[in-house]
Parts: C-alpha cells; structure tokens; sequence
C-alpha cells in the first residue's frame, strides 16, 4: 500500500478517498482488536467504540462508506450469533454494548456533525440552487435577500415566481415569453400555435405569474387580502404578457404522450380555451391549508382534463431558446417528483393596468416573515439530494465502467505542466494491482476446492485454521465485493478512483493468504524458502513499478516525450507528451 502510486496521487491532492480509507481500515481493525481481546478485558470496549466512531467517519467523508460499515455490522452480527451457544458468556452485555457503540454512537455522531455543519454555515454558497426554495431562504444571503419580508400567505392577485421542484435536470422556474410553437414540428405534427410556457433555468422578469380568481376580473390583491386554499379553482395569468395559463387535447412538443401548455391566445378557431386549475398542496397540515410562499409544495391539477403540470425535463429546440419543456400529465403516469411546484418569490400585486403591473415587478412589498425551517427538515433534504443530484449529466473523458478497473484500462491526467511534459497522472501500480488480482483468484480457488473435499469428508485444514481462513474471505473478499460489485448498478459517471477502497482490500487479503500457504499448504523447508525467495522477488517488482511511474505520481522530474510513451503501457490509457 505504501508503494500504490494510486493512493499517493490521492493523498497528495487531497481527495476524499484516502481519508475514507483511513477511516474503513482503521474501523475493522479496531473491531477485530475487539474481538481477539481477552473476554475479561474491559479496556476492549475502547476499541469497539473506536471502531463505531471511525464508521461513522467513513459514512460522513462518502456515501460510499456505507458498504464497509453495513460489511462491519454484518460481521459483528455473525460473532454475535456464534455467542449465544456459549453459555460462559455474558451475551446481552455484549450485544448491548455492541448496539450502543456500532449502531447508536455512529448515527448519533453523524447527526451531529451536520448540525454543526448546519448550524455554523449559515450563509448563502454556490450551488444553492440545488435545494429547494424552504432551504436557500434560510441562509443569509442569496435567495434570502430576496424573499425578506415576503407576504407569507398567496391571495387572489398575489405575484408569484414558481419553481419546480423536480432535483433534475436543473432548477427552474415556470416561464412564458412572446413567442409561439411553431404551427408544425420537424417530425410533421401539428400543435395549437399558442404562446410558449416553458421552465427556465435563470431568474428572469418573464417568470412572473399573477394568482386569479375565474370568477373575478380584478388583478389586484383586496383588503384584507383573500387567501388562496387547498382545493380552490385558480386561472394563472402571465404578468408580461397577460396570457392565461393553458393546456388542451394537443401533444406536447417533445413528450408526444403528454398535452401541451400554452398561454392561450384566441384565434377565432375552433379551440376553447381550457385555463382552470385546482390547487392541491400535497405537504399540508389541515385538509384547509393555505397556500403559502416558500413553504407550500403543490400540485396544479388541470380542471378539464385532470392532467396535472409537470416539468418534462426535455429541452426544446432552437425555435424554445432551448428551455426546459412543461407539459401537463394524466397523474398515473407522472412522476411525483417532477409534479411540484413552490413559490419563491412573492408580491401582493396592487396595479390593475398591464403598463403599471409591469414596473411593479421589480418593487417587491415588505412585511416581515419569519421563514426558519427546522434542523431535521435542513437535514433530511440535504441527504436526500446527496444521493439523488447527478453532477454529471454527461460522459467524461476520463470516466470509465467497473470492469474496466479490475485490469486498470483507464486512467485520469490530474495536473499538466502548461509548457512542458511535467504532468501527474490517476495510474496505480501495474504490478501491485496484477498481485491483488492473483491473490482474490487464488482464494477463490482455494476456497472452492477447500468446500468441495470437505463435502467429500476430507478436512484438510484444522477447524481453527479453517475460521480463520474463512475470516480472511469474509473480511476481505467481502470488503472487496461490497465495494465493487454496487457501482455495476449505479447509473452515474464513474471513474478509476472510486474502485481504491475495494483495491485496499485485495491488499490486505494477499500477506493473509501469503501466511496461510505458507503455514497451511508447505511443510517442507525448501518449498517455504522458495516461497520466501518468490515474495522477495514480487516486493522487488512493486518497488521497481513504483518508481517507475514516479514521475506521473509526483510530476518530477520532467520526462522526454519517448520516455512517457515508454511509460504507456496500455493503449487505453491517455498520456500527453510535447515533442520538442
């Protein structure tokens, strides 16, 4: 491990990985000093709380941490179970302590460092549009400082900007401009010619839209202002534009299977106009909630047709400027995450003129609201949007598939030298890797021939040195695999770092199955000789790798552009050289 040029790459730039593995490793061997201790021993219990206290380290560095600790906790679970038959055993103060120190102190601790996290990073960062409109509002700054003093409850003539609040493919916010579908499509079929409603992704004076009541002409909040509620029938009228939001019997542009959405314009044609919209908002209270700003998640249900609006997530063509699609969806067959909307920005309108209405928009009311969300609000949603926000929506040059890391047929150019052939490069160490990969097949086929003449009655290992055999594949062929196998289900980017924490598992398996050849399977003193004389010479080969590829690790010392096609020893991999 010390010789991995790999894992060096990644402490010296200071990815996460290496502070995961630290983590892992240092919490399986505080377990297993735990369990090897004397049972008598109260000083063992240190080790344990040490272990659950590194779990929940390595859960809250990556995700991906998680593998490794639901291996450790099925691990402490067997011994657990292997406990009850021993009757000089104290098994419930064991289980006890085990439950306290791997299952409580680990959720208590990871719950706590967010409330830190959350508590002293109050203010407003980059990438605040990922969370919802509750969320940014809470922080000092950014959205905040828009939405202070607010009207909090939505009434009849309320100015309102809604967002979706669908994670993907990116926050936007309901939208309406001069412009029209065009009357035919480039695959031939027809659409309605009414005025584009599309979802777009910046803040823009054309996402306003004005809350009125169907039954009233006015667009202007009363006095005392009318709440709008769960239930209640609503038209949405465009602010610049005066269209009312609309949608028909017509298919979308890009989602065939869905109705289009228009601002509706009247042709003197045979198509009337369909613009009523129940409200339902679908995280209330009371089954009389009222509609408020930040707050309320709702749904708006077309009254005709009982579609309900929803982002598509497709992007239109040139002729949409290229925003988002909206389009309104039979409820079956939407997905709910895509069907809500919340309002962001909020003004009570007092201006029935269009001209006056207009420049109203840029002078929000104040009134003064207090929009705290709780703690474990805050932290629901931040872990909900760690595990569903996909930051890369694209192939990467560098990413690569799983099984492409078992034989390292990528790599990843980390740094590049503007003016020469200094450069540092993602490349393990060939020869360590090709060890670890022999080691895993070689237990593999231990393991079965092992179980198959055991079936047969021949026992060639004592039953102390078979647990202890099977420990080693348990421990570290399962830390392998739990670490593996679940990135051929991920539908992500993936790249040649995440594979290091499965990597250091076949690492420790090979001295482990190293020790068990040569106590287990060679009695003779010249075979373990030979062994010994063969281990040195594979040490060798590491070291001599190692250095070999130093200059891609650290970037020094310069090579010449033969020198680095020496070094490209696969074809797949991606290294750059300047000839001079």
């Amino acid at each position: 491990m010390v010789s991995e040029n790999s894992l060096i790459v990644q402490s010296r730039f200071m990815l996460l990985e290496s502070l995961l593995i630290f983590f892992v490793l240092l919490a399986f061997f505080s377990y297993l000093r735990f369990h090897n201790a004397p049972g008598r021993c109260w000083s063992r219990y240190g080790w344990l709380l040490l272990s659950g206290v590194s779990c929940a380290a390595a859960v809250g560095v990556k995700y991906t941490g998680l593998f490794s600790y639901l291996l450790l906790l099925g691990v402490a679970s067997l011994n657990s179970w292997k406990l009850i038959g021993d009757r000089q055993m104290s098994v419930c103060v064991q289980c006890g302590w085990k439950v306290l120190c791997l299952l409580v102190v680990p959720v208590l601790l990871y719950v706590f460092w967010f409330y830190v996290h959350l508590s002293v990073l109050q203010r407003s960062g980059p990438h605040d549009q990922l969370m919802s409109s509750a969320f940014q509002a809470s922080l000092q700054g950014g959205l905040s400082r828009v939405t202070q003093g607010q009207p909090l409850q939505v009434a009849f003539g309320s100015q309102v900007t809604l967002r979706s609040s669908a994670p993907r493919p990116v926050p936007c916010w309901l939208h309406s401009h001069k412009a029209n579908y065009p009357i035919r499509y480039e695959n031939g079929r027809g659409s309605s010619h009414q005025q584009q409603v599309t979802c777009y992704a910046f803040k823009d004076v054309n996402n306003w839209w004005i809350i009125k009541d169907p039954a009233r002409q006015e667009l202007v909040v009363d006095s005392p202002p009318r709440p709008v509620q769960h239930g209640d029938i609503i038209q949405l009228v465009h602010g610049m534009t005066s269209r009312l939001l609309n949608s028909h019997d017509v298919a979308a542009p890009m989602s065939p299977h869905a109705q289009e959405v228009s601002g509706y314009i009247d042709f003197n044609v045979s198509m009337a106009t369909q613009n009523l919209w129940r409200l339902e908002i679908y995280n209330r209270e009371a089954e009389s909630e009222e509609w408020k700003t930040i707050v309320s998640e709702v749904r708006l249900v077309h009254l005709n047709t009982s579609a309900v609006l929803k982002l598509s997530g497709l992007p239109l063509p040139d002729w949409g400027f290229r925003q988002m699609e909206v389009v309104a969806e039979k409820l079956l067959k939407a997905h709910s995450g895509s069907l809500g909307w919340t309002v962001e920005e909020h003004r009570y309108g007092t201006s029935q003129e269009q001209k006056e209405r207009e420049a109203e928009l840029h002078s929000p009311t104040h009134i003064d609201v207090d929009r705290k969300i709780s703690f474990w609000s805050k932290f629901t949603e931040l872990q909900w949007k760690m595990l569903t926000v996909k930051q890369e929506e694209s192939e990467h040059k560098y990413s690569s598939a799983p099984l492409e890391w078992i034989t390292m047929e990528t790599n990843i150019a980390y740094w590049l030298h503007p003016s020469s052939n200094a450069q540092i490069h993602l490349i393990g160490n060939p020869v360590s890797w090709g060890v670890a990969n022999l080691s895993l097949l070689a237990y593999q086929l231990l393991a079965v021939l092992y179980l198959l003449r055991r079936r047969r009655g021949f026992k060639d290992l004592p039953d102390d040195a078979w647990q202890r055999f099977a420990s080693v594949g348990l421990l570290c062929g399962g830390g392998w695999a739990v670490n593996f196998l679940p990135f051929l289900l991920m539908e992500r980017t993936l790249f040649l770092y995440h594979y290091l924490p499965a990597l250091c598992y076949l690492y420790l398996l090979s001295p482990a199955l190293l020790e068990h050849i040569h106590t287990q399977l060679l009695s003779s003193g010249t075979s373990r000789h030979v062994l010994s004389v063969c281990t040195a010479a594979v040490l060798m080969s590491i070291f001599l790798s190692y250095w070999t590829f130093c200059p891609l690790t650290y970037g020094n010392p310069e090579l010449t552009a033969n020198q680095l096609q020496a070094l490209k020893w696969k074809d797949s991999w991606d290294i750059l050289y300047r000839r001079r």
